[in-house]
This record gives C-alpha cells, structure tokens and sequence, in this order.
C-alpha cells in the first residue's frame, strides 16, 4: 500500500490544476455555508 502512494504516477504533469481551477474552489468554499436544522442541510451561497 505504501508503494501505491509515494510513487508518481506516468501522467503527472496532467494532474496538475491551473491556478484559476485551484482559486475557484477556494472561493466557492469560502462562500458556501451549510445550516443544519434538526435533519436537514440547508446550503445557502453568502456572496
């Protein structure tokens, strides 16, 4: 198992994200807050 984890894989440098995806999601998640009522989630967008 340990094996599988520390080696590179062949298409690295494809699994690399651009800048920009990387940034988007930061922000998405900075913005996304999950209110828990009794059972539910609600997902509301603090933008």
């Amino acid at each position: 198992m340990k094996k599988l984890y520390t080696e590179q894989p062949l298409n690295y440098e494809q699994l690399k994200p651009r800048e920009e995806t990387v940034n988007f999601l930061l922000n998405y998640s900075k913005a996304l807050k999950i209110i828990p009522i009794g059972a539910l989630n609600f997902e509301t967008f603090i933008n």
